[in-house]
């Protein structure tokens, strides 16, 4: 290891592996446990994008959340701090060791091919890569009636059948429509659990950078339709809000493209993970070389660590038998203003959005987990 990582994830109850199982115990669905007061009902509202340090830097722009952050402990997403490893981590309430949904590209061992585990094109069966059931899943068989409201395009895809399958589905465009229809629906049956996703800032920081006046305009937007939520939820319903991962912006002079990179390039057969948090899978017999190698060239602007290394860390949490072949050889974590990606295997687009994340920095992992107790 090139030098001292920072804090390891634990995924404790009080982070995100936590959020729906909390949820579900606080509403006395069997087998879950809960330090929250008893609810009849609870909405999570799951912000994509919205880092802790980012919240707590821009607070006064956020009333309504600033209000819940003053009752909040610190919480992490886990590693890598990615939607769609998050997302796998929120929906089974699982490390991602367990649930297998290791990165934002990773290689499928049955074909040796990279696929985007957020895009799910060309991915194995979801229900088989990511067999774990969901905490939807036991929540619905304990007779709650579940629902997801998120964009239309999420319903049936990968991502949602791998990490989100038991709810009901239902969409709408704006977050104003989407708070609607979740009051709606919650009035009507207090006695369920309410997940809205709402993407829009993450699309902003990825666009303009966390640091603009568009992530701040995006941010006071939300704080204002969640406000209106929590104001129009009936007695006994919980609100939670939370978020998959942080971010940091990355200036296009702090990354370096592999695809012209002969000395990054050698030895590494597939590049997964994304710009902040690399997962190398190696040539065979050349995973020292590559070690060596990206050590001396990347140790100073982040951490490089053999996978077996970070296994035994515990990055992902207790990593399940089933789940070591999925594993790459060499793990890559940027610290400061830089990434690393590999246009070969990468979009132009991925390359060029100014706002990044994945990597285990406090920017990157650290997650709001925000309680608005039933009233």
């Amino acid at each position: 290891m090139t030098r001292p990582l920072p804090a390891i994830p634990q995924y404790a109850a009080s982070d995100l592996v936590g959020v729906l199982p909390a949820a579900a115990g606080a509403m006395g669905v069997r087998g879950f446990s809960s330090a929250l007061p008893q609810a009849r009902g609870a909405v999570v509202v799951l912000v994509d994008g919205l880092g802790l340090d980012l919240l707590r830097a821009r607070a006064g722009h956020a009333p309504f959340l600033r209000s819940l952050l003053a009752g909040a402990t610190d919480a992490t997403a886990g590693f890598p701090s990615t939607t769609a490893t998050s997302m796998g981590t929120f929906g089974t309430g699982l490390p991602p060791g367990a649930h297998g949904m290791l990165g934002y590209q990773v290689v499928d061992p049955a074909t040796d091919r990279l696929f985007n585990e957020l895009s799910w094109l060309n991915g194995p069966d979801p229900r088989s890569w990511q067999s774990r059931p969901t905490v939807f899943e036991h929540v619905a068989s304990a007779g709650y009636e579940v629902t997801m409201v998120a964009n239309d395009y999420f319903e049936g895809s990968g991502l949602t059948t791998a990490a989100l399958r038991g709810a009901g589905f239902a969409t709408a465009a704006t977050l104003g429509q989407r708070v609607d229809l979740v009051l709606n629906r919650v009035r009507r049956t207090p006695r369920s659990l309410t997940y809205l996703y709402w993407g829009n800032l993450d699309r902003t920081g990825h666009e303009f950078g966390c640091g603009s006046w568009q992530w701040v305009a995006e941010l006071e937007v939300i704080d204002d339709e969640l406000q209106r939520l929590s104001a129009g939820l009936p007695a006994g319903v919980a609100l939670t809000v939370t978020a998959d991962h942080g971010m940091v912006d990355v200036p296009d002079d702090g990354k370096i493209d592999i695809a012209f990179d002969a000395e990054l390039a050698a030895g590494v057969r597939h590049t997964g993970g994304e710009m902040r948090a690399l997962q190398l899978y190696c040539t065979p017999g050349a995973s020292q070389d590559v070690l060596a190698t990206w050590s001396e060239r990347v140790g100073g602007r982040g951490w490089v660590v053999p996978m077996d290394e970070a296994v035994e860390l515990g990055l992902f949490g207790a990593v399940d038998a089933r789940i070591n072949p999925r594993l790459a050889d060499v793990l890559v974590m940027m610290d400061g203003p830089y990434g690393i990606w590999d246009s070969r295997v990468m979009t132009q687009t991925v390359g060029q959005l100014v706002g990044q994340h994945g990597s285990l920095t406090p920017a990157e992992i650290n997650i709001p987990v925000l309680h608005r107790h039933p009233k």
